[in-house]
């Protein structure tokens, strides 16, 4: 994973160039997400890793799978088949993001929680995370009944333990010691 991340980062850093510079950057993110999405897809891996298959067809497969793109990122897909790296895409996509993230003052979330979450408890929980993270906060939910109640917010390398879970790891190493 980490030498993908190596071989994905120049590609993410020329993406995020070419769609900046364009003011594309969701555009390039949709298309990026779809990419992503057929290479990871065990027929296209199979294309992909095909010795009969040549670059330009695996192109035109490839392209037609993932539908619309623009110029631009026809030839992205061009130097990503030319190069061998059409493999990173899932990669690639996520430093984009990244980069994308940190240029629109976006921080992701990611809250666990015991039980689903309404919608007027996230857009609260969401507004005191931006208030004390003082950035725009993109949450992802995910339920977590290990947790047993409460939740569990991870942002970035900080994490945020409510979780009745954790208040019970406390307590049990506080006796302990």
């Amino acid at each position: 994973m980490a030498e993908n991340l190596t071989l994905a980062r120049p590609y993410a850093d020329a993406a995020f160039s070419l769609a900046k510079a364009g003011n594309a950057l969701g555009p390039w993110s949709a298309a990026l997400d779809r990419m992503a999405a057929v290479v990871t897809d065990p027929q296209m891996q199979g294309c992909i890793g095909n010795p009969r298959l040549t670059a330009s067809q695996i192109f035109g497969f490839f392209t037609d799978v993932v539908g619309k793109l623009t110029a631009e990122q026809k030839n992205f897909v061009q130097v990503l088949i030319d190069n061998d790296r059409l493999g990173v895409l899932p990669e690639i996509r996520e430093l984009f993001v990244e980069l994308k993230n940190g240029f629109e003052g976006i921080k992701d979330a990611e809250i666990e929680s015991a039980f689903p979450i309404d919608n007027a408890t996230l857009a609260q929980l969401t507004a005191d995370l931006e208030t004390r993270y003082r950035c725009k906060i993109k949450s992802t939910i995910t339920i977590n009944p290990d947790l047993i109640g409460g939740v569990r917010i991870a942002i970035g390398d900080q994490v945020i333990d409510a979780s009745v879970r954790g208040k019970l790891a406390v307590m049990a190493s506080a006796l302990k010691n």
